[in-house]
């Protein structure tokens, strides 16, 4: 599977505030990331199973009144990721699953540079997920997972700082749930709410005191056809 994404922001928050002073008074970041998946489903003693690995390649370019710093181009960090369901009842619409998730510093990464395609810094993540009907073809979803981030010894200008310093990271957790309504065999319609809530860093021995709590909801519609996926 090949993707393409292309973000832009223009608001810079820190505990839950805009942060109007300079140099964050009228940021710009644009992102253009390509991604490449190769995927593969497999059975394990019955169980459906599947495995990925995934490189993306891209550029932050920022600009406004942070244009003054680079932009950043080149490959992100690798990924692979294996999930199993230990319970998959298809008649039923019954579904349990477990997936892990692994992120390699590959990508591309200049420690002067406060914007980076790559990280620096191995991350992992365990995500669990249960689907089951609620009336007709109306089922309902909920998953939570957790990431757990490596150190990056080597972060000077995303730090604030001009020489080196460690970067350290608290876990991250994300909980999402919602319907799924499948209108018919081709189409299908889903809502979804997110919550994200730690991911607290510490820069040398300074703890940032910015732990991320955030909210957010997500409106998706699917359609299947002979030649692929299409999704809004």
């Amino acid at each position: 599977m090949i993707s393409y994404i292309n973000t832009n922001n223009t608001t810079y928050y820190k505990n839950g505030s805009v942060v109007s002073s300079r140099p964050y008074a009228s940021p710009d970041v644009s992102t253009q990331t390509a991604i490449l998946r190769l995927v593969t489903s497999y059975n394990v003693k019955g169980l459906p199973a599947v495995s990925f690995i995934q490189m993306p390649y891209g550029s932050i370019k920022p600009a406004g009144s942070l244009a003054m710093y680079p932009t950043a181009t080149g490959a992100g960090d690798l990924t692979l990721a294996s999930a199993i369901w230990p319970y998959s009842d298809r008649v039923n619409r019954r579904y349990f699953g477990v997936a892990g998730y692994l992120s390699v510093p590959t990508g591309s990464y200049n420690s002067q540079q406060p914007f980076n395609t790559g990280e620096n810094r191995y991350k992992s993540d365990i995500q669990m997920g249960y689907q089951q009907p609620i009336i007709g073809n109306l089922d309902g979803m909920v998953a939570v997972d957790t990431m757990w981030f490596g150190g990056n010894s080597q972060c000077a200008a995303a730090c604030g700082m001009t020489t080196n310093t460690s970067l350290n990271q608290k876990p991250l957790t994300s909980t999402q749930l919602g319907p799924i309504y499948k209108i018919d065999q081709t189409y299908t319609v889903g809502a979804s709410y997110f919550y994200v809530a730690g991911g607290a860093t510490t820069f040398g021995n300074t703890y940032q005191n910015n732990v991320i709590n955030t909210q957010r909801y997500l409106l998706s519609a699917l359609a299947y056809y002979p030649f692929g996926r299409i999704s809004l």
